[in-house]
């Protein structure tokens, strides 16, 4: 792994901890971006069955890289083409929230603007109960511009979403997590722990559902329950062919519910 990378990749079994190291405060852009979705591939590439997604600085992320908005206040436009992203904002949520693997966002110190949207496109969030969490485009004159407003809306309700990217504030990982925006918080000391025992839970599952689940839930929420529902027997058609489905139905019948041991396929 070369020195100067922004995110490194551990293989841990069949997990991929991704930690990044862009300094000083990940502060997100395309450079940090297009090394995420680099990362990601070669997880999946590898077979990873989790993704774990964390920072190895003081914070997580402390928010958008404020070069790229000088530059297009410059140029008066908002277009992106010229740099040079792999994936365009919305693209790589979606990126992130269709690929066919669970992926974790492990918080601590401060997660602020695109770093929340970052972890708003995991599925799941765990958080350091020490971090302080929020939309602050506000204090710069803006608003969530990757999609984190949207993706607030399916978690928390509108009035809370309004709040959070009006508002500008810093919330503690607790309130959070009453509200429904992160699953969990646990001690600072606790987090690598606690993350990677949620890794491996989500890791040990029957990941060809696991990617079914994903897919039906993306297009609930964006689409609504009938599309949803109308594209169950499509999305589902994978799980009837995989090895995962006759190992669980085989231990279900020998030793009962929740001992099966899945390969991933």
């Amino acid at each position: 792994m070369s020195e100067d990378a922004l995110v490194t990749r551990e293989q841990r079994g069949n997990i991929s901890v991704l930690t990044m190291v862009y300094r000083p405060y990940n502060l997100l852009g395309p450079k940090l971006l297009n090394a995420i979705v680099e990362q990601v591939e070669a997880a999946q590439k590898a077979g990873s069955r989790a993704i774990v997604i964390r920072s190895g600085l003081r914070h997580f992320s402390a928010g958008a890289d404020l070069d790229i908005f000088e530059s297009r206040v410059e140029a008066g436009s908002a277009d992106q083409g010229g740099e040079n992203r792999r994936l365009n904002g919305v693209e790589f949520l979606r990126f992130m929230e269709l690929l066919p693997i669970p992926l974790i966002a492990s918080v601590h110190g401060v997660c602020l603007g695109g770093g929340l949207e970052l972890a708003l496109s995991c599925d799941y969030i765990i958080a350091a109960s020490s971090a302080k969490i929020g939309s602050v485009e506000a204090t710069l004159g803006l608003h969530p511009l990757l999609g984190g407003i949207q993706r607030q809306v399916q978690r928390i309700g509108a009035q809370r979403a309004k709040e959070m990217s009006m508002l500008a504030r810093r919330y503690d990982a607790p309130t959070l997590e009453k509200w429904g925006l992160i699953n969990l918080t646990v001690p600072e000391e606790s987090l690598e722990t606690a993350t990677m025992a949620i890794a491996e839970e989500f890791a040990q599952g029957p990941t060809v559902a696991h990617a079914a689940t994903k897919e039906l839930a993306h297009i609930a929420v964006n689409q609504g329950v009938v599309a949803a529902d109308e594209a169950m027997s499509r999305v589902q058609a994978p799980i009837w062919a995989s090895e995962d489905l006759k190992t669980g139905l085989a231990s279900f019948r020998k030793n009962g519910p929740g001992l099966a041991k899945f390969a991933g396929r």
